[in-house]
């Protein structure tokens, strides 16, 4: 057996084709190993490593083309916490993709936020085949991604789960590994034969020599009514609290809340450990299959992927933004806005953005992380935030500061609310560069237009809107003992936040 050799069929339709498709992304996660771009309140998939887009978007429009042999669903399916849900849903609108999003109240990993994918999917008594790709891989070649995931529906369409494995391309220690067993039928498949943890070099060499062994995904094709049953025959106890939590399902605005008192409770468990490693016993009941998938995956889970997933110049660089190279090789730069310059590098990473710049070997990029956990325990806030802080209504800036002191640029979408909200330590002066605001000061409202400002006084409630049409720009001068973001308290909110 060669699982180099093609082995995809242009299908012309799924076998079981009255079930739509959808694209089920679970989107929480931080991918400290990405700071400085990746932050804990802006993590890995809301980022854009690999082109203009997210990864996100880049991933939630992975299906689209797919349409015209398979039913696939207008409706995408999310899953992210409670603290990435704005940002989230900003970007999948800015997509046009239209999206179910489901808030986990805690990350419990993979497999309860699948399963309550699929509960959402089953709830109104149909079903639906799920495609689940994490929402911070990058792809390459999007045609070869979705010739194999046509393959995995026909798979599921019969009822079997489907995992995609990736073809090997080096002797990688730091992916699991899916061994594929006896090859099903002409479309590409084989039957899984059993998962393996990250291997040792010696070993994941033997694994490459041998062409029987996949990289492990983490890109699933299932019924949601198959996931549910597998999900309820080996995680009992997953599934129960799922079911239990999805049936306290509330909405707000874009958003599904899961009852939070219910959900606290599930386990905290992967796909792969809660269901996937089982399946592949012969005596489980389930059918699993792998279809082999070469179309340049990666996890991007640290710059030197990064790099390494790009294109690059005769030399072996990367840049984006502004950035100029004098007698550079194999260097990796990103700027975020001010000039870089690198001269004479060689095996090297460089990062900036307007409050960090990270200058690693690729060889140590893996322990970024610890650079990470040291800032968060010195209590610097750059392991949580950007300078740039999105906020559902737009953002600010926090452009300079000092002793009783912080200057913000914010930015109102057309339409954006503030919450009506006091400060107990700060005034606040408001000058507006452009655009149209309403503020609330007190029992009074008003409007203020391009150069106009106010002021509010230290523990007068106030709220600031957008009435226009176009975004509102304006100068914040913040005064006071304590600047921090925790000091407000709100009395009304449009979003929802407490």
């Amino acid at each position: 057996m060669n699982i180099r050799q093609p082995i995809f069929d242009t299908l012309a339709q799924a076998a079981n084709a009255h079930l739509p498709v959808h694209a089920v992304i679970p989107a929480g996660g931080a991918g400290t190993r990405l700071w400085p771009l990746s932050r804990e309140q802006f993590p890995k998939q809301l980022i854009s490593l690999t082109a203009d887009d997210s990864l996100l978007q880049l991933t939630a429009k992975r299906l689209q083309g797919i349409s015209a042999s398979y039913p696939l669903a207008a409706e995408s399916i999310i899953i992210c916490g409670e603290e990435h849900r704005f940002i989230t849903a900003e970007q999948l609108r800015k997509s046009n993709i239209k999206a179910r999003i489901i808030l986990e109240p805690q990350g419990r990993n993979t497999a309860p936020a699948l399963t309550l994918a699929a509960q959402s999917l089953v709830s109104g008594g149909g079903d639906s085949i799920m495609v689940v790709m994490p929402a911070d891989h990058a792809v390459v070649d999007v045609a070869a991604f979705q010739q194999s995931i046509s393959t995995a529906i026909r798979y599921a369409g019969e009822g079997k789960i489907v995992t995609l494995g990736i073809v090997p391309t080096r002797a990688e220690t730091g992916y699991g590994y899916i061994k594929v067993g006896a090859t099903l039928d002409e479309h590409g498949g084989y039957v899984l034969d059993r998962f393996v943890e990250k291997p040792a070099r010696e070993l994941a060499e033997q694994y490459l020599a041998s062409g029987e062994f996949l990289w492990n995904s983490g890109v699933f094709v299932v019924q949601a009514s198959v996931w549910l049953r597998a999900i309820e025959t080996f995680a009992p106890a997953i599934h129960a609290i799922c079911v239990a939590s999805y049936d306290g399902l509330t909405s707000d605005a874009d958003f599904l809340r899961v009852d939070a008192k219910q959900f606290a409770e599930c386990p905290s468990q992967s796909i792969d450990y809660a269901v996937m490693e089982r399946v592949a016993d012969a005596d489980s009941g389930f059918d699993a299959v792998v279809v082999p998938l070469d179309a340049g995956w990666s996890d991007v889970g640290a710059w030197d992927a990064v790099w390494d997933v790009l294109p690059k110049d005769a030399q072996g660089n990367v840049t984006r933004g502004r950035v100029m190279l004098e007698g550079a090789t194999n260097t990796f730069v990103h700027s975020d806005g001010r000039l870089v310059a690198c001269v004479g590098t060689d095996d090297l990473i460089v990062v900036e953005t307007p409050d960090a710049i990270l200058v690693a070997k690729q060889s140590a990029v893996q322990d970024v992380k610890a650079v990470v956990a040291r800032i968060k325990r010195e209590a610097g806030t750059e392991a949580n935030y950007h300078r740039k802080v999105f906020r559902p209504w737009g953002y600010y800036d926090s452009i300079d500061n000092g002793d009783n002191f912080q200057v913000k640029r914010i930015v109102v979408n057309p339409g954006g609310c503030l919450s009506l909200q006091m400060h107990y330590h700060r005034a606040e002066h408001w000058i507006v560069v452009s655009g149209t605001a309403r503020v609330t000061r007190g029992d009074e409202t008003f409007l203020l237009s391009e150069n106009q400002s106010t002021y509010i006084p230290l523990g007068q409630t106030h709220r600031l809107e957008n009435p226009g049409k176009t975004p509102l720009a304006m100068i914040e001068v913040q005064s006071g003992s304590y600047l921090g973001e925790d000091d407000i308290v709100r009395f009304d909110d449009t979003y929802g936040r407490q």
